[in-house]
């Protein structure tokens, strides 16, 4: 075992570790640009918004680094299975390069777990918890003419893809279907409800916000804009 190959090793060690710091940092702005979007989801309909390009950027940027972190690390595994000893005799050494397909799925695997912020972690845990409840979905695609938002059930949350799977209970009558309807959503696609039990969760607006509203009676949403604040009662209603 030479100096120059622990140098090398030491040296790419280094690498791995700024290329992790680094996506550490554009997760954290993915985060803060997701919680941004879902609490003003209009945001993007207005002239000039760039939410949606600097998001598009944040992610090349993420899968870039997530890349190197990969390739790196697969040239550390092999530096270092190229001095490792032989194995006992009658079991010959694995030659340096073999499986190293099955070595990069599992260390991306690895990595896009160890790799998330406890924020990141938090939000993705708080949407696996809707699970079972109502929530406000959007179920038309990003550049729709016309935005459908729907009250929905969540009967899933795919941590992996981020993504949400919704049952829309009680379909209009123009559905062309004769029961209940499916969708899987981005994360991006939708607003939970404040929790029935907890008063202190509801969100106050103040006159002249923004908001979507419940049609009476139904299950469907539409954009509205705030009259009078929200006025706490005495009673539980």
């Amino acid at each position: 075992m030479s100096s120059p190959d622990i140098v090398s090793i030491l040296e790419n060690s280094k690498e791995l570790d700024r290329f992790r710091k680094d996506l550490e940092d554009v997760l954290s702005e993915i985060n803060k640009l997701h919680k941004k979007l879902q609490t003003t989801p209009e945001m993007v309909e207005k002239p000039g918004d760039n939410s949606l390009a600097k998001l598009k950027l944040l992610y090349t940027q993420a899968k870039d680094l997530s890349d190197n972190e990969v390739n790196i690390s697969t040239t550390l595994i092999s530096q270092l299975d190229a001095l490792l000893p032989p194995g006992p005799q009658g079991q010959p050494r694995r030659r340096i390069g073999e499986g190293n397909e099955q070595k990069r799925k599992r260390v991306k695997t690895e990595s896009d777990i160890s790799r998330l912020t406890p924020s990141v972690r938090n939000q993705l845990e708080a949407c696996a918890s809707l699970k079972g409840e109502q929530v406000a979905a959007r179920v038309t695609p990003r550049n729709a003419d016309k935005d459908e938002w729907f009250v929905v059930k969540v009967i899933h949350f795919d941590k992996e893809l981020k993504e949400f799977e919704v049952l829309d209970e009680e379909p209009g009558d123009d559905e062309d279907s004769s029961g209940q309807r499916q969708y899987k959503l981005p994360m991006g696609n939708i607003i939970p409800f404040p929790k029935s039990n907890d008063p202190s969760s509801a969100q106050d607006f103040p006159p002249g916000k923004h908001v979507l509203a419940v049609y009476p009676g139904t299950t469907a949403l539409y954009k509205a804009t705030v009259v009078h604040g929200h006025r706490r009662r005495k009673t539980d209603e």
